[in-house]
């Protein structure tokens, strides 16, 4: 095995590989839960299974000019980190008290849901305009850290 000294800058690597599979006009996202140095699940942001992808039928948020951060309702897809949790619930793999990594930082909707699963801290490159996630991290004691 390569001993890798640096783990969190190793793991966003990883992340930044997966956003490439997201079909989000808007971002491209990727997640990764990790516990104990391996990697439980991975998500990128995209439409449901089955779906059609917002590269092939456009984007209703682009198309109503909603800003970021705003009505998440009005999106075709779901978020990378919802669908890290997703694929966890899937394949029956426990992500309590893992470590999310992401190359943005959640929104609320994905704030509650890390919080419910027993994420204890979030590896972050990239900041996102929701101050309510940021509260409620800060409320459940999750450590936010960013890296470069």
């Amino acid at each position: 095995m390569i001993e890798r000294p640096d783990w969190d800058h190793y793991f966003m690597e990883i992340a930044s590989v997966v956003a490439t599979r997201s079909t989000c006009l808007r971002r491209d996202v990727g997640a990764l839960l990790v516990l104990n140095k391996r990697i439980l699940t991975t998500g990128y942001n995209g439409t449901p299974s089955g779906l059609s992808h917002c590269r092939d039928v456009g984007c209703i948020r682009e198309q109503m000019n909603v800003p970021s951060g705003e009505r998440h309702e009005l999106c075709r897809g779901l978020h990378a980190e919802q669908n890290a949790i997703i694929q966890a619930a899937i394949h029956g793999v426990a992500i309590n008290g893992s470590v999310l990594y992401c190359t943005h930082y959640p929104c609320a909707v994905c704030a509650k849901m890390l919080v419910n699963a027993g994420v204890e801290s979030l590896i972050l490159a990239g900041n996102y305009p929701d101050d309510l996630a940021k509260a409620i991290f800060t409320e459940a004691g999750i450590n936010v850290k960013f890296i470069v």
